[in-house]
């Protein structure tokens, strides 16, 4: 898998556009009348002011508290760049934050506390336990770490969480329980090392040991060598708590024989010498950053038995924290937890075993560009498996539940697993779906717009991240100058320019054009302007002969025009098959809308075809189509000509047979809203249409550019499909991003 490429000028770029920083606040409740504000402030506010205060369980009722968590730290371990201070942590906490909606859909509100005191630290957080629903404590450094959480623990009634300690646990775990099946051994019977003695570590062993690791058969190393009974130089509490009975001295004596090796501690830290010596089927977690304590291709030279474990997303079974802290706060947070036990812990470690055992969904496939079956590549779920949402945060609610920790247990777990599956926000993984299939396929694509800073900063992100290489439509000295001004300098040796001056295909492509256009009026004269001046048909050309494998134009033309001249090389003409749908997507849904780009009054067999270019779209999204043919009337109420085409469109489609859901006529608020479809219970469709066909281009494009003016919402496309080849137009307004996603479109060859 080929690894992104990021430089500092893409780090700062991304947090300081759109807005600096991650994320802002919106409020949830309508904010516009007098009477909105008298409600959410003054004089309606104190009426839940004082059902608090009568009973502050109800907090949880009238407030956020209840899906509010506080990611904290003073900046003494940020990542593995050391003590930068409370201020330099702020980029991570955001991050952290962003990562708990975006993956259980918690609210987040960073916190960065500029003391190394624990006790000064301890009664800051203290003092802000009625605001949250928990506390997750970042990049806190040993071990001040540990009397921190466990005072806290001790003094606030709210889940208190170090995930640096216990969040790597709970994926070790997951891991290992899957590891040792593998390899037929049990938890009470492996030898297990351990090498780095910080937070993560000694987390690590002490979940392991509560889930059946004997005392005796765990060994703790620390950059002084094996921790024995006896030793005194570099002890602590916590690391003398795991010494053990040993005649071990250094990490290579303790892992003679040992079954597995657990290393979170530094690059190189474990030799090959030590894997060869390890016991038949060993386990190795080398979960170092950025650099594992061994390389799997190492390990694997010498161990070929060997389960591999590293915390990189380019090698098999990543040992990643993000699947393991959204879920566990997100059910502690709906039990109302008083605390996360080791329980809790082990109830999400063990539901992540289970789920790396069962069949991965063919969408997880489709975004990792390969199938994902149990076994030594496969003991970890990935990070962006749809079913963790609901499997995970249920196994821990119980587990709280069974503990005693739940304020306000759960009666209905079969609803509450359904309400689970509703948080997700399907356009995050479609997007991340899109990515992972781009990597995967590393396509070339062509931008035909080198002219435009947006574009070319576009290419440079597109090969940077690793989906394939960029071609740009430009002339070198113009390219270098923009770039240069763009801050981009170092990438002008990265991309590649093309245009007629340097291209040995010139005269393929006349060749080809002429015999396309000769019959419509063109000469050699004009031929040889479009291939050799023209830049987006030079870019189709170069397409239409497999020189390119996707292609992204019309940042800087009107898409009608920039559809004509594709036109020369390509048909997309109405009636061709050729058909434009955008993908909307806003607060957690996407529908595509469609035809956006060619057929501009369409009848109801273009409508059909329409139809099944938008499902077939969809599918490649990884939607389940179902499409719905919109008017403003809903099944010939009230009756009106101009629906006639959108009534016999389905009709059409019942005679192909087809193999989607459909239905119309009916207005967009029967497509979309569940209660208003109750109304027709005969209705075709099985839930919410996600393929909007509308009666024509104009009210297509109106429909796109009102949800993008006024409702804020994401606009992708229009992806133009049915031309054999991926083409794809953005619009005059593309961001840079916007650009990126259609490029990603273009190389998923998604047409």
């Amino acid at each position: 898998m080929a690894k992104n490429k990021l430089t500092r000028e893409d780090a700062l770029q991304f947090h300081m556009q759109p807005t600096p920083g991650k994320w802002e606040i919106q409020a949830t409740v309508p904010m516009t009348t007098q009477r909105d504000l008298s409600l959410a402030y003054s004089p309606g506010v104190a009426i839940p002011c004082e059902e608090i205060f009568a009973n502050p369980a109800t907090a949880y009722d009238y407030t956020n508290k209840g899906n509010l968590v506080a990611v904290i730290s003073n900046g003494t371990a940020v990542l593995g760049l050391g003590n930068l201070g409370a201020l330099a942590s702020k980029p991570v906490m955001e991050g952290k934050s962003v990562l708990f909606k975006r993956f259980a859909d918690v609210n987040s509100i960073d916190i960065e506390l500029d003391t190394e005191d624990p006790d000064a630290f301890c009664n800051a957080v203290r003092l802000m336990g009625p605001t949250f629903g928990g506390i997750n404590l970042e990049d806190i450094k040993a071990p001040e770490c540990f009397i921190i959480e466990q005072r806290l623990k001790e003094e606030m009634d709210i889940p208190v969480f170090h995930d640096d300690q216990h969040g790597t646990a709970v994926i070790c775990a997951a891991g290992l329980l899957n590891a040792l099946y593998l390899s037929g051994k049990k938890i009470e019977d492996v030898k297990i090392v351990l090498n780095g003695a910080g937070a993560a570590g000694i987390a690590c062993l002490e979940l392991l040991k509560s889930m059946g690791a004997r005392h005796d058969n765990c060994i703790m190393a620390d950059t002084k060598g094996v921790i024995y009974q006896g030793r005194t130089e570099g002890m602590n509490q916590w690391k003398s708590a795991h010494a053990v009975v040993t005649d071990a001295r250094s990490l290579a004596d303790a892992m003679k024989d040992a079954d597995v090796f657990l290393g979170v501690s530094a690059k190189g830290a474990v030799t090959q010498d030590m894997v060869a010596s390890m016991a038949p089927n060993p386990v190795i977690f080398a979960m170092a950053n950025p650099d594992p304590e061994i390389t799997p291709e190492e390990a694997h030279a010498v161990r070929p038995d060997a389960i591999v474990a590293t915390g990189r997303s380019d090698y098999p079974n990543q040992v990643n924290n993000v699947l393991g802290f959204p879920y566990l706060f997100r059910g502690a947070l709906d039990i109302h937890a008083r605390a996360i036990n080791d329980e809790m812990k082990i109830a999400c470690a063990e539901a992540l075993a289970a789920l790396a055992r069962e069949d991965v969904p063919d969408e997880v496939a489709m975004a990792y560009g390969k199938k994902l079956s149990f076994g030594r590549d496969y003991i970890i779920p990935t990070p962006f498996d749809p079913r963790l949402i609901h499997r995970i945060p249920t196994a821990v609610a119980r587990a709280g539940m069974k503990t005693g920790v739940a304020r306000r247990p759960i009666v209905d777990m079969d609803a509450y697993e359904l309400s689970l599956k509703s948080r997700m926000d399907p356009t995050a993984s479609i997007l991340r779906s899109l990515n992972a299939r781009a990597r995967a396929a590393q396509s070339t694509v062509v931008f035909a717009e080198g002219d435009d800073p947006r574009v070319l900063r576009a290419a440079v992100l597109y090969q940077r991240a690793g989906m394939g290489k960029a071609l740009v439509v430009g002339r070198s000295d113009d390219v270098r100058a923009k770039l240069t001004a763009e801050g981009l300098a170092e990438a002008v040796d990265e991309i590649e320019v093309v245009n007629a001056a340097n291209t040995i295909h010139l005269e393929t492509y006349k060749a080809f054009l002429y015999k396309r256009l000769q019959r419509n009026g063109f000469d050699a004269q004009d031929i040889h302007r479009l291939a050799a001046r023209d830049r987006h048909v030079f870019a189709a050309l170069m397409l239409a002969h497999g020189h390119a494998d996707g292609m992204v134009t019309g940042a800087t033309r009107k898409s009608a025009h920039v559809l004509e001249l594709i036109n020369h090389v390509f048909d997309a003409q109405p009636h061709d098959g050729a058909v434009g749908v955008t993908a909307v997507l806003h607060k957690g849904r996407i529908v595509l809308i469609t035809d956006t780009l060619v057929h501009e009054w369409p009848d109801e067999n273009d409508l059909a075809d329409i139809a099944e270019r938008g499902a077939s779209v969809a599918r490649d999204l990884g939607l389940e189509p179902r499409v719905a043919f919109l008017s403003f009337s809903t099944f010939g109420s009230p009756v009106s000509e101009r629906a006639e085409k959108m009534r016999k469109a389905p009709v059409v489609l019942d005679n192909r047979r087809v193999d989607f859901e459909y239905e119309g006529e009916m207005t967009v608020d029967v497509a979309l809203n569940p209660r208003a479809q109750e109304n027709y219970p005969f209705s075709r469709l099985t839930g919410p249409a996600n393929v909007l066909v509308v009666p024509a281009r104009h009210s297509a494009s109106i429909s796109v550019k009102l949800m993008q003016e006024m409702a804020g919402a994401t606009v992708i496309g229009p992806i133009l499909s049915g031309v054999g080849k991926p083409v794809q137009i953005c619009s005059t307004v593309s961001t840079v991003n916007d650009i990126l996603n259609m490029a990603v479109i273009a190389a998923c060859g998604i047409d």
